[in-house]
């Protein structure tokens, strides 16, 4: 059995020495400046991982554990664009380098190469990965869609917000998870469960970022502490502390909300003074318990040994109580 550090180093090192020899070269290099700025890459390991659990040679699953990071990381391309986000990993994001037309362009020829790596497992399971990758990639999507129709409401309730967050996270976990057991030939049983280990950790890890985005150390996050606050992101903390809130709080938080001219260190400062007053904190803590219990409830069902299953369980409790 490999440990996630060594299948990172793996996996890292197979990316790194990835060529992209067509052209024209300003349609790739945006692609190989993605790839290059790393990341934690969750979810090629979590596939290795998953893989690991029934077979030793790891380096067969390489090509689709790139097709699932090429992916990931196209989504983010898009993302950013959205967004109109500036930096990405600390490094300058593709539109703002390039141009809007290279990120499109770029990022769907990133989706091309995802499904081309992915297509690159054994004939044997190639209909059923590829069925599962491509409904995961519409998920997402919709997912995506939810979260901005979020951004113009004010009454989105819990279970929307999970629902949105299962699709546009943790879909992509669990898929990474159960594609490698299928391909390393697990039971139809086994890589179930390993994708509902996905699902429940996905969901427990969008509400830790949740959370860190408030009450996380910025020095450490290595972002902007209150991004969330500053744009009215619907994230389970705003969500629940406009559920709980007194009418004298709910007042106060509309105001935030609503209010276009503002200082951000003083709208920041307000707003989550409202979330310590309205205890929403322990509300969010509560839930990812409640999501990570699921979550290793579901890898202990899986039938191989614990010995195995260590380094999932690891991986989990360094997510839950990460700072970053």
């Amino acid at each position: 059995m490999f440990t996630a550090s060594e299948l990172l180093e793996k996996i890292n090192s197979h990316i790194a020495d990835l060529q992209f020899i067509r052209t024209p070269k300003g349609l790739y290099d945006p692609v190989t400046y993605v790839l290059s700025m790393g990341g934690k890459r969750i979810r090629p390991v979590l596939m290795l991982m998953a893989y690991n659990l029934y077979k030793e040679d790891v380096e067969s699953v390489f090509s689709p554990a790139t097709g699932i990071e090429v992916y990931h990381n196209y989504t983010l391309l898009h993302d950013d664009l959205m967004d109109r986000a500036d930096k990405r990993r600390g490094k300058d994001t593709v539109h703002k380098v390039w141009n809007d037309n290279a990120a499109i362009l770029s990022g769907d020829a990133m989706l091309v190469l995802a499904y081309q790596f992915m297509a690159q497992c054994p004939v044997g399971h190639l209909k059923e990965v590829m069925d599962l990758f491509s409904l995961t990639a519409l998920e997402i999507c919709e997912g995506q869609q939810m979260d901005m129709e979020f951004e113009r409401r004010n009454d989105v309730k819990e279970e929307e917000y999970l629902e949105m967050i299962r699709l546009k996270t943790s879909v992509l976990l669990a898929a990474s998870l159960k594609i490698g057991a299928l391909l390393g030939g697990a039971s139809a049983e086994d890589a179930e469960r390993l994708y509902d280990f996905g699902v429940n950790m996905g969901v427990a890890f969008q509400l830790k970022d949740d959370l860190l985005d408030v009450y996380g150390d910025a020095a450490v996050f290595g972002k902007n502490i209150g991004g969330d606050i500053l744009c009215n992101k619907k994230t389970y903390m705003l969500i629940k502390a406009l559920d709980h809130a007194d009418k004298e709080q709910l007042s106060q938080l509309e105001h935030w909300i609503t209010i276009a001219d503002f200082n951000p260190v003083e709208k920041i400062a307000a707003v989550t003074d409202l979330y310590n007053q309205i205890e929403v904190k322990g509300l969010c803590e509560n839930k990812m318990v409640e999501y990570s219990d699921k979550a290793m409830g579901s890898l202990a069902a899986v039938s191989v040994s614990d010995e195995k299953k260590k380094e999932l369980e690891k991986l989990i409790k360094e997510l839950m109580y990460r700072e970053v």
